[in-house]
This record gives C-alpha cells, sequence and structure tokens, in this order.
C-alpha cells in the first residue's frame, strides 16, 4: 500500500479537501492583505469595522432607532465596497492578470539600500548646486498610486542621471513630481495635493506647498529643490526641514526612508542606559 493510500485511510477524504479549503482561504485573506496594506483601505476597512461593531453594541444595548440606521448602512455597505475599494479592485484584477498576485516579495539589501541612498544624493546634489528645481515622492507605507495615475509611467530603475535628465529644465517631464516605489521611478510629471495651511511661509513656492500637502495626508518622503535659490528640503509627517547641507539630508532621508541603521538603534540603547544608570 502507497503513502497516499496508508494516509487517505487514516484520514477521510472529506477531512483533507476540507482542510485544504480552508488553508486556501486564508493564504487567498493573506495576500489580499498584503494587496492593500499601506493603502487609504485600510483605514476604510477600520471605518468598516467600528460599524459593524455598533451594530452588535446597539442588538445589546436595545437602541433599536440606531440599530435601524447601521442595519441599513450595511445592507448596502456591499454596492459601496465595490464604489469605494474601486482602485484597489482594479489593481488586484491587474496583478492577477499579470500573474504577481501570488509572487513572493522580496526584502531590499543593504547594498541595494546603499546605492539608492547615493543615487538621491548624487542628483539631489547636482540640481542643488546649479538651481534645478525639482520634486521627488518616496513612497513608504501608504499607497501614491492615485497620485502616480496623473503623471507619465516610467518605471525605470532608479539612478542618478536619470533623476537629473527628468527635471533638466524644458524638457516634458520636468513639471511636476516623480514618485519612487522601492528601488523604481515609477511616474514623472505628476500631480501632487497642495497643503491650505495658512501657518506656511509666504516665500515658499508651489513645489513646498506640494511637498507639504502630500506628507499632511500620507507618509511619503518628499524632496524640494528650490529652482530660485537651489536650497534642498525635506518634507516627512508634515513637517518641513528647510535648507538642509547634503550631510543633514542624506541622515534625514536614511532615518526617514530605510529607518534607523543597527548601528544608531544600538547607539541609542547605550545612551538610554547611561541615563538610566545616570
Amino acid at each position: 500500500m502507497s503513502f497516499m493510500e496508508q494516509f487517505t485511510s487514516f484520514m477521510p477524504v472529506n477531512v483533507i479537501v476540507n482542510i485544504l479549503d480552508v488553508l486556501v482561504v486564508w493564504f487567498v485573506i493573506y495576500k489580499l492583505i498584503t494587496l492593500i496594506k499601506g493603502t487609504k483601505a485600510v483605514q476604510l476597512l477600520k471605518g468598516i469595522f467600528v460599524i459593524i461593531v455598533a451594530r452588535v453594541v446597539t442588538d445589546f444595548l436595545g437602541m433599536d432607532t440606531l440599530g435601524w440606521l447601521l442595519e441599513n448602512v450595511i445592507s448596502i455597505g456591499f454596492f459601496a465596497i465595490i464604489v469605494i475599494f474601486q482602485p484597489e479592485i482594479r489593481r488586484a484584477l491587474e496583478q492577477i492578470g499579470r500573474g504577481k498576485l501570488f509572487a513572493r516579495s522580496s526584502s531590499m539589501q543593504e547594498e541595494e539600500k546603499s546605492r539608492l541612498i547615493e543615487a538621491m544624493t548624487k542628483s539631489v546634489s547636482y540640481m542643488a548646486k546649479r538651481r534645478i528645481g525639482a520634486l521627488i515622492s518616496i513612497e513608504r507605507e501608504t499607497g501614491l498610486n492615485e497620485y502616480i495615475e496623473t503623471g507619465i509611467q516610467l518605471n525605470a530603475h532608479l539612478t542618478s542621471e536619470l533623476m537629473i535628465n527628468i527635471f533638466i529644465p524644458n524638457t516634458p517631464l520636468h513639471d511636476g513630481a516623480v514618485i519612487v516605489q522601492k528601488n523604481n521611478i515609477v511616474s514623472a510629471a505628476c500631480y501632487l495635493p497642495l497643503s491650505e495651511s495658512p501657518f506656511i511661509s509666504k516665500e515658499l513656492g508651489t513645489r513646498h506647498r506640494a511637498a507639504i500637502g502630500l506628507s499632511e495626508v500620507t507618509d511619503a518622503i518628499t524632496i524640494v529643490v528650490s529652482e530660485e535659490t537651489g536650497a534642498v528640503s525635506l518634507t516627512s509627517n508634515g513637517d518641513l526641514h528647510r535648507n538642509l547641507s547634503m550631510e543633514e539630508f542624506e541622515t534625514h532621508l536614511k532615518r526617514l526612508w530605510f529607518g534607523p541603521t543597527e548601528e544608531q538603534v544600538a547607539s541609542s540603547k547605550w545612551l538610554w542606559r547611561g541615563k538610566q544608570n545616570g
């Protein structure tokens, strides 16, 4: 008797099928979660979860009017989800068509991280010295697909030479923002949301306002090179760091893009222990 015959005789076929069924469902759910991770859909899912919890609470407390209202919201929720998650659903279908939905994601190696930092620093330094205006956004956790779609698709490997050439004045792509995903320049000439904050200095132009605007609605890092002064600025999480030297720029970019290095983490631990012992 073969191994499979012994295995099927020990465990009924329907039990094996049920186990496989559950495993496949969980795998699909996992891939869908990784697909929407870092997009605005995550926040929307949290809102849906709150509505469901509120519906359960209304039943428990006997709040009939609020329960009726939430019941109607949930009943039309399926169609609302299709409308709200339309970009994510479209992207998922595109990835299924390309065979990328179940592709294994690979983490970026330290050598590649160093290369990207060096390429970005070199290009920004070149443009700052020659007062070439630039606007570069780097995607982190929150997806930037809605802004990527407003520009010209490139999907090119990030190099300093390509970045510089994009922003050369009077070329077709120099207006607007370049968006970087991982180690690729995915789109150029993109439109970013302008900040409406009244606290922004009047001396800052459209590039800085767009950089701050994107940092207010996403966790992206945006680099600005001023066309008038050649000054380098960097925005993240609503904060604007202006007039950075290239050393300061590189330090900020490393910390925000890839997080603190092992050496920085170790040194911070030693400092913390020193303060505790002191």
